[in-house]
């Protein structure tokens, strides 16, 4: 059986602004270690709402959120940050990475910030993840001399740079054209498979959703 690696119970979710309006309805699920995972639904069916709590940066929430059998509800801001840091790597529709700084810099910083390697310790590690990704050669050009498909495969190095137990995307391929957004599936599909590395996306593309394992699909606040 396949290890637990998060388990949402009963997520109701309001928003007070204009006026009091409910954006999650009781949502429940389970992911499983390994396990790539598509949330899909048109705009404002509170898919992005779902993912930023999934993701401990929203904690205005009932019900409760366990990560790696942490339960992360109610935990403080800083506990919560420490969490986010090493168990989850974010990739998000804009790659957000720091322009100034070199593709492997870019990298390096959850590491850093984590300090549980020495600074020569990480710059392996990332020089590592680049190569995975196709961007060894890459690595010392600052991020704003890439690509927008090359960026956002920095991303997904910096994203997995801390083994997190779970990869979360909000649109990743998003700002991509279709052969970088096949690169960016591809990528994250042999992740899942050949290193068991656990990947929740948010995406509007009808393609990459289907061929996840599963697909979460939403609507009006509430699982389809």
């Amino acid at each position: 059986m396949s290890e637990l690696i998060l388990k949402a119970d009963n997520i109701v979710k309001y928003f007070y602004e204009p006026e009091k309006f409910q954006v999650l309805k009781g949502i429940s699920f389970e992911v499983k270690k390994g396990e790539f995972l598509a949330l899909v639904g048109k705009s404002g069916c509170g898919k992005s709402t779902l993912m930023y709590v999934l993701s401990t940066m929203d904690t205005d929430y009932e019900g409760s959120l366990t990560i790696k059998d942490t339960l992360l509800t109610n935990q403080s801001q800083n506990q919560l940050a420490a969490f986010r840091n090493e168990h989850i790597g974010f990739v998000f529709q804009f790659h957000y990475l720091l322009p100034e700084f070199s593709a492997l810099e870019n990298v390096m910083i959850p590491a850093l910030k984590l300090k549980r390697y020495s600074k020569a310790e990480v710059e392996e590690k990332a020089y590592k993840h680049l190569e995975l990704l196709g961007l060894k050669d890459q690595a010392l050009k600052n991020a704003n001399k890439l690509s927008g498909g090359q960026q956002q495969r920095v991303a997904i190095a910096r994203a997995l740079i801390n083994d997190p137990s779970i990869i979360m995307g909000d649109e990743p391929t998003g700002n991509l054209d279709t052969a970088n957004t096949q690169i960016v599936f591809d990528i994250f599909r042999e992740l899942a498979k050949e290193r068991n590395q656990t990947i929740i996306a948010v995406t509007h593309d009808d393609d990459f959703a289907k061929n996840c394992d599963r697909i979460i699909e939403m609507k009006d606040g509430q699982m389809v």
